[in-house]
């Protein structure tokens, strides 16, 4: 289940440029099949992990999984680009409620530390490895109709509705002194969904224009509103203590950045591949491959953190992802894949691995067992949240700038190419400025076994379930 729900992001992105084409998505429009989904997977994933709670995670993963699978219908039968969107933001919202419980499931089935540490490793190796296969599928799915993409979920569904109950008991729910913040929620995400809109909007409207300043305002005010909503809710989503800590604010503001970078990286580059260079779906999906680096740089962080620290890491992360997509910005019309797109890619996926683990142990930093969940929670959040106004950005800035070219005279696949290769080039700058905002901003955070080589612990000993402890729950997966 967790390999269908990783897939579905990595899947689609190959995907869009048939689908816009079917659909009749306008350029901007099909940003909407990836942020409906995002935006309310990360507006609502706190909320489903507090639902998970109160009413039992057995419960709302069914709940989770019918709504993704029921969504997952009627995305492949979509016969109008409104009907996709609003059945993507349907998918978004099974997801919210499936993946918190889904992962509380875990601790229920592995009660022992070394098999639940195994299930954990194995969690995060589906996530890779539906990320890394994504594409391909996909390319050979659309080949043949991209609608499969999603018709593909759906046995994975029932496969799941049938086994679960079977094999998980049922967890213990807490409802005494708990509240369902949902004036929270829907503030929030829907402030989330105006702001995006108005970017978007942005591609088609001068930004002084009432289309684009009216969505802005409306989200920047409903987002106000949360704030309002959460300081005098009894039970908030986020309480106002768990942002107080320096460190674990600026690893998920890093943390949006990234994914803000990542999706419009990978979106722009496979338009690039099949809209300006004519690959098809399938060629484009095996052109993916080499981000299979990622874990790699995954694997290389995990082994260097303990010996140089997590700023270090991460600022070496972000310098080099700030040279890979700078690389990638030199593509032409005429560019060939394997001196202008390949170079790029795998420069960007290894160092753009390597701060996935230190963004992980910053957002855990001195956390409680109290606040465990919630803080792998923000953590998977935040990223859902900047993959979408990322993606928006970036989309518009590519556009306006194309129009912009086109307008002079350029030919449209000139002014295309232009217009990603600048985002790229943006996109190198924010790398860039988060790697100084590491060094900066973020204090020294280094492992336990780093603590214990060096012969020197914290000025107090870590509380029972804090970082240096062993209590401490796995973070939601990076998606």
């Amino acid at each position: 289940m967790q390999f269908m729900l990783a897939l579905d992001l990595s899947a689609l992105v190959v995907a869009l440029p048939k689908i816009q084409t079917d659909l009749h998505f306008t350029h901007s429009g099909v940003a909407w099949v990836i942020n409906g989904y995002v935006l309310t997977a990360g507006g609502f994933l706190l909320l489903g992990g507090r639902l998970s709670d109160m009413f039992g995670r057995r419960r709302l993963f069914l709940a989770g999984v019918l709504v993704f699978g029921a969504a997952s219908a009627t995305c492949g039968a979509a016969v109008s680009s409104a009907m996709l969107v609003a059945s993507r933001f349907a998918q978004g919202t099974g997801e919210a409620l499936a993946i918190p419980a889904a992962l509380g499931m875990i601790p229920v089935l592995f009660p022992d530390g070394r098999e639940r540490l195994k299930a954990l490793g194995v969690w995060f190796g589906v996530s890779g490895i539906a990320g890394t296969s994504g594409p391909v599928i996909s390319g050979a799915l659309t080949s043949v109709d991209w609608r499969w993409i999603f018709y593909l979920n759906i046995p994975v569904v029932v496969f799941a509705v049938r086994v679960v109950p079977r094999v998980l008991p049922e967890s213990q729910m807490v409802r005494e002194g708990h509240r369902i913040d949902f004036p929270g929620a829907v503030t929030a995400t829907g402030g989330l969904v105006a702001v995006v809109y108005g970017l978007l909007q942005a591609s088609s409207y001068s930004w002084g224009s009432w289309p684009v300043l009216l969505p802005l305002l409306g989200g920047f005010a409903l987002l106000v509103a949360t704030v309002v909503v959460e300081t005098r809710s009894p039970d908030p989503l986020i309480p106002m203590r768990f942002l107080a800590n320096r460190t674990r604010v600026t690893s998920n503001v890093l943390s949006m950045i990234t994914w803000a970078v990542f999706i419009g990286y990978i979106v722009l580059l496979n338009l690039y591949l099949e809209q300006v260079l004519h690959y098809s779906p399938l060629r484009t999906g095996l052109l993916n491959l080499p981000l299979s680096v990622i874990p790699a740089g995954i694997l290389l962080s995990t082994r260097l953190t303990p010996r140089v620290g997590v700023k270090a890491v991460l600022t070496i992360g972000y310098l080099g992802s700030a040279a890979g997509l700078w690389i990638a910005s030199y593509i032409r019309v005429d560019s060939s894949y394997v001196s202008a797109v390949l170079p790029g890619m795998i420069v960007f996926g290894a160092f753009n691995g390597l701060c996935y683990p230190g963004l992980i142990s910053g957002a855990l930093h001195q956390v409680t067992d109290q606040d465990s969940g919630l803080a792998s929670g923000v953590q998977s959040a935040m990223q859902q949240i900047g993959a979408a106004l990322g993606l928006a950005a970036l989309v518009t800035l590519a556009l306006r700038y194309t129009q912009h070219r086109a307008h002079g005279g350029v030919p449209l696949a000139v002014a295309q190419s232009d217009g990603y290769a600048l985002a790229f080039r943006v996109s190198a700058v924010a790398c860039a400025v988060a790697g100084a905002f590491v060094l900066v901003v973020l204090e020294r955070v280094r492992s336990t076994d780093a603590r214990r080589r060096a012969g020197r612990t914290d000025s107090a000993p870590p509380k029972k379930g804090c970082q240096g402890g062993r209590s401490v729950r796995a973070p939601l997966p990076p998606r």
